[in-house]
């Protein structure tokens, strides 16, 4: 399902909008990427692209090094005992949250991606999961409080499956998309690529064109993720490479000529039956990507 980033289920964490508003407007993508169908598309799985890394690791990951980037794969299905050590993690304002989901499935989700990142974060700060304090931009992007740092992070999930990008320093964005049949990607693209991009997603036909779609659509929610802009940003304003086999780049952004230089786009291959990509401003020497928990 696509949505912004931090809770599982369709509201996003940006809150809701009123219709008059940029935001509500931009958010009509996320409507129309949550009604297709969610099954499988085998036919071209995400190693048909330009992928670092190709598979994650399930050892301990190493100290997290300047220049570095990590990316944590986790569940959002663990069993009932591991749920319930993810959930033990969880502040009081996260418990309320969790009880105002109407589906268990829901609720179970956000449970598992809120503790998963919590144990993620804690790992890295040195202190207990249930210490791990956040703070809310502008656009309801969750950072950690400015004393616990020095961390940045991102999170996304969809499906079954989330996952948490995180660095030292600089802006960092992740997203992360389950790869299905898309009867109306073209339609959606029309909406809300660039005409670039639309014109390369002409040039293909099903199944390589829902996963050009999906390979354009993480990239660009990545970027704005890690803008902090949330759907208010317009997706059509910058371009990005989406075609098989091209490496992920961000090509133009509308009024800022230097922005393809000053960023990097990373397509990532998590798990299999997955798209996802990682945006990040400053120089970035390597991505590793984990499982969690390790072992």
């Amino acid at each position: 399902m696509i949505t912004s980033a931090w809770p599982p289920a369709p509201a996003s964490i940006y809150g809701a909008a009123s219709a008059s508003t940029p935001a509500a407007a931009s958010s009509n993508r996320v409507a129309a990427l949550a009604s297709t169908p969610a099954a499988g598309l085998a036919a071209v799985p995400a190693s048909a692209f330009a992928a670092v890394p190709a598979a994650r690791s399930t050892a301990a990951p190493a100290p997290l090094r300047e220049g570095h980037v990590d990316v944590f794969a986790f569940a959002l299905n663990p069993p009932d005992e591991r749920l319930a050590a993810l959930r033990a993690a969880l502040a009081a304002e996260e418990h309320e949250r969790a009880a105002g989901f109407r589906f268990d499935a829901h609720r179970r989700a956000f449970e598992s991606c809120r503790g998963a990142v919590r144990e993620i974060l804690a790992a890295h700060l040195g202190c207990a999961p249930a210490a791990v304090r956040f703070q809310y931009g502008e656009h309801g992007k969750p950072a950690l409080l400015a004393d616990d740092a020095p961390l940045v992070f991102s999170v996304s999930h969809s499906s079954e499956l989330g996952l948490c990008a995180i660095s030292r320093r600089g802006a960092l964005g992740v997203d992360v998309e389950f790869l299905r049949p898309l009867p109306d990607a073209l339609a959606i693209a029309e909406r809300f690529f660039s005409t670039a991009e639309r014109d390369s997603l002409r040039t293909l036909q099903p199944p390589a064109l829902e996963a050009a779609f999906f390979a354009a659509w993480t990239r660009k929610e990545a970027f704005i993720k890690a803008l902090g802009e949330g759907l208010s940003h317009p997706l059509a304003d910058f371009d990005v490479t989406l075609l098989p086999g091209e490496p992920a780049r961000l090509l133009r952004v509308a009024g800022d000529d230097e922005a393809p230089a000053r960023w990097r786009l990373a397509a990532l291959d998590p798990a299999p039956g997955y798209f996802a990509a990682l945006a990040a401003a400053e120089p970035v020497n390597a991505v590793a990507c984990w499982s969690w928990p390790p072992g």
